[in-house]
C-alpha cells in the first residue's frame, strides 16, 4: 500500500509516466487481452491516464473554438464647444470630457476670466485652451446650464442640514428676446406655409420604380426650387441684424446655408403613413417620385432624417429658429466679419433654448437634441453637393439661374473640403500634443 502512495506522489513540473506503467497502452492489442492480468495497481494507473487525456482532450476543444467578433466602432458626436469628440451629454449639451470638466471649474470657483484679444477668439480642439474667456462664452452660447452644475461640497452640506428637495427650474424669455422669436416666427409663417395650410395633390408620373431621371419631374421640382430659394432669402433678411452685415457676408451666408434650410423645411413637410413629401404648392411626392425628380441617391438620407424629426415634435417657431442659427454662422468660410455674425447668433441660441425648455419643462435635453439637427443638415448638404456634380450631367439643358448660383457655393465648399482632406493627408507631425492638454 505505501509503495502505491510513493508511487503516485509526483513532484512540481515532473511528469509521470504512464506508459512505462501500463506495457498495453504502447500497442494497440484486444480490449481481452489489455485487461488480462491487470494488478490494482496497473488498473488505477490506467483510470489516471484516461483522465488525464479527456482534460487535456478539452482543453484543445476550448482554446480551439473561434472567437467571437469584435464589437462595433463607436460613433462619435462632435463637442459642441470645441468640435472634438464628445463623451456624451453634459450640463444640457453635447461635450466632450475636457469642455465638461472646463465648464464646471469654472462655474463652481466663480472664475473671471479675461480675453487679451477682441473676445472672438476661435474655439476648437486645437486653441481651445489659448483663450478661458472665450471658452466660457461658448460653453454658455452652445446652451451649456449653470444651474445643471452641481457643486459636490454644497450637495453634502444640504443633505446634513436640511431634507431633500425638488427644485424646478424655470424659464422665461426676456423682452428683448420675446420680439427675437416673434420676428423669427412670423417670418417663418410667412415664408413657408405649414402644411395643414396646403392643399395636396399628386401625379402619377413614374411612381412604380426608381430612374435615373424623370424630365417632367425635374422641371417641377426645378421651378419650386427656385420659389423656394427667394423664400429663403426674403425668410433671411427679416432676422434680426442680418441685413447689417455687409452684402458679401450676407451671400456668403445665404449661399452656404440656402440648402441646410430647404431640406429642413421640406422635412417638416414630412407625412411618414404615406411616405410622401409635399412642396410649397401642395404638390405631395412619394419617396421614389422625390429621386426621380433629381435627389437621387440623396432621396434615402433625407427621407431618413425628416424620421428623425418626428419625436422632436417641432413646432414653426423652433424651426424658424433653427433655420435662422443654420443662418447665422459664424464658421462660414471667406466671412469678412466672423465676430459680428457670432454675435448676431447668440440670442437666437438663447430664444431657442429657453423657448423649447419652456415649451417643454420636463424634457430638458430636447434643446440640445434640436440643436445637433445642425450638424446631420450639414452632412446631408456635402452630399448634395456631390450629387449635384452628377445631376449636371443627367439633366439636357442648364439649370435656372438662381439654382445655378447657390450650387455653385456647395460645389466650391465641396473642392475646399477634397483640398483640405488631401493636404491632411501630407502632412507630417512635426511635435506631439500635450498629454494634459484638455
Amino acid at each position: 500500500m505505501f509503495d502505491y502512495m510513493d508511487f503516485l506522489a509526483v513532484g512540481p513540473g515532473e511528469t509521470l509516466d504512464f506508459y512505462t506503467a501500463s506495457p498495453c497502452m504502447l500497442q494497440e492489442p484486444s480490449v481481452t487481452a489489455c485487461f488480462t492480468g491487470l494488478t490494482e495497481t496497473d488498473w488505477q494507473i490506467h483510470r489516471i491516464a484516461q483522465s488525464v487525456e479527456t482534460q487535456s482532450s478539452s482543453s484543445e476543444d476550448l482554446f480551439a473554438s473561434p472567437l467571437s467578433p469584435p464589437p462595433p466602432p463607436r460613433t462619435y458626436k462632435p463637442c459642441f464647444v470645441c468640435q472634438d469628440k464628445s463623451s456624451g451629454y453634459h450640463y444640457g449639451v453635447s461635450a466632450c470630457e475636457g469642455c465638461k470638466g472646463f465648464f464646471r471649474r469654472s462655474v463652481q470657483k466663480n472664475m473671471v476670466y479675461t480675453c487679451h484679444r477682441d473676445s472672438n477668439c476661435i474655439i476648437n480642439k486645437i486653441t481651445r485652451n489659448r483663450c478661458q474667456y472665450c471658452r466660457l462664452q461658448r460653453c454658455f452660447a452652445a446652451g451649456m446650464s449653470k444651474e445643471s452644475v452641481r457643486n459636490d461640497r454644497s450637495k453634502k452640506k444640504e443633505k446634513k442640514e436640511t431634507p431633500k428637495m425638488t427644485i424646478i427650474e424655470t424659464y422665461e424669455l426676456t423682452a428683448e428676446l420675446g420680439g427675437v422669436v416673434e420676428n423669427i416666427c412670423r417670418a417663418h409663417r410667412e415664408t413657408f406655409p405649414s402644411l395643414c395650410q396646403l392643399g395636396k395633390y399628386t401625379t402619377n408620373s413614374s411612381s412604380d420604380t426608381r430612374i435615373q431621371l424623370d424630365l417632367g419631374l425635374w422641371d417641377k421640382f426645378s421651378e419650386l426650387a427656385t420659389k423656394c430659394i427667394i423664400k429663403v432669402v426674403e425668410f433671411a433678411k427679416r432676422v434680426p441684424g442680418f441685413t447689417g452685415l455687409t452684402i458679401t457676408d450676407q451671400i456668403t451666408l445665404l449661399k452656404a446655408a440656402c440648402l441646410d434650410i430647404l431640406i429642413l423645411r421640406i422635412c417638416t413637410r414630412y407625412t411618414p403613413d404615406q411616405d410622401t413629401m409635399t412642396f410649397s404648392d401642395g404638390l405631395t411626392l412619394t419617396r421614389t417620385q422625390i429621386h426621380n425628380a433629381g435627389f437621387g441617391p440623396l432621396t434615402d438620407q433625407v427621407f431618413t432624417f425628416a424620421g428623425q424629426l418626428l419625436p422632436l415634435e417641432m413646432d414653426d417657431t423652433e424651426s424658424g429658429l433653427l433655420s435662422a442659427i443654420c443662418l447665422v454662422s459664424g464658421d462660414r468660410q471667406d466671412l469678412e466679419e466672423p465676430s459680428k455674425v457670432e454675435v448676431l447668433q447668440e440670442p437666437l441660441l438663447e430664444a431657442l433654448k429657453i423657448y423649447s425648455r419652456k415649451r417643454r419643462p420636463s424634457m430638458p435635453l430636447m434643446f440640445p437634441k434640436v440643436l445637433m439637427k445642425i450638424t446631420d443638415l450639414r452632412s446631408i448638404s456635402a452630399k448634395g453637393a456631390e450629387r449635384v456634380v452628377t445631376l449636371k450631367m443627367e439633366i439636357p439643358g442648364s439649370m435656372p439661374p438662381l439654382i445655378q448660383e447657390m450650387l455653385e457655393e456647395m460645389e466650391n465648399l465641396q473642392k475646399q473640403s477634397e483640398e483640405v482632406q488631401r493636404a491632411d493627408k501630407n502632412i507630417t507631425p512635426t511635435h506631439t500634443p500635450c498629454p494634459h492638454s484638455t
